[in-house]
């Protein structure tokens, strides 16, 4: 039997890349993101991340507390709406991959399937799709980049954009209940990203409320196989953080 929990956090992250990694971050504001993981990333001096989720964080905890260090170079995502991010964006300090949610899901619902890009209507027309959104400011305001202008094609009589998988190095995730195998069950609405991050990713490392034993989680309430989890942490080893 392949044992998936580990005894410390520092043991769970101990593969994550201290510099340049891609990360996917499970969660919709705080509901279900993994607080305690990224909290513990930062202590281990995390740098020049391309971070994958569907917001920044809130407040100054998490992924806020990521941003707020200066640690995210790049971020991929929905709503970058926290004040600090808009702060480093217009002083060119962070590169913007700004995505609708649902594709931002679909890449990476499609990173985790084995499809390399897809077509979708959403977008078209819009300056994400005509590359003339600014991804990248200057210190003094001027633009440094813009989005990459994206395919189009005609299916039915209608236009579609072409958006790529994405595939991210790590991804940080936060569930509900685990057995020793990986087996991992959220709990309603905290599931969101988080298995669409984990099956995207090359190494997936959960947070989890608490371990049961192997057996006791029902079939039809796994809603992520183990298959597609690296390292299981629970909660109480991490420490405060989450609160």
């Amino acid at each position: 039997m392949i044992d998936k929990i580990r005894g410390s956090v520092a043991e769970a992250l101990a593969d994550v890349p201290r510099r340049g990694a891609m990360i996917a971050v499970g969660g919709f504001g705080d509901c279900g993101a993994p607080l305690a993981l990224v909290e513990a990333l930062c202590e281990l001096d995390v740098r020049d991340v391309h971070v994958v989720s569907n917001n920044c964080g809130i407040g100054e905890r998490g992924l806020a507390r990521m941003l707020i260090e200066g640690r995210i170079a790049r971020f991929t995502g929905s709503f970058p709406a926290h004040a600090e991010f808009l702060a480093q964006y217009r002083a060119g300090r962070i590169h913007l991959d700004l995505t609708p949610q649902g594709t931002l899901a679909e890449r990476l619902r499609a990173g985790g399937a084995g499809i390399p890009a897809f077509y979708t209507p959403a977008g078209v027309g819009t300056m994400l799709a005509d590359g003339t959104f600014p991804a990248a400011y200057g210190p003094d305001g001027e633009v440094l980049a813009y989005s990459e202008p994206k395919e189009t094609r005609e299916f039915d009589g209608r236009t579609y954009v072409l958006e790529r998988a994405l595939k991210p190095d790590v991804a940080l995730i936060r569930a509900h209940r685990a057995d020793r195998l990986g087996n991992l069950a959220f709990r309603l609405t905290a599931r969101n990203f988080n298995p669409l991050c984990a099956m995207a990713a090359r190494l997936t490392i959960a947070e989890v409320e608490g371990v049961v034993p192997v057996g006791e989680l029902p079939p039809d309430q796994i809603h992520l196989p183990g298959v597609f989890v690296d390292h299981i942490v629970e909660e109480e080893l991490i420490g405060d953080r989450a609160a």
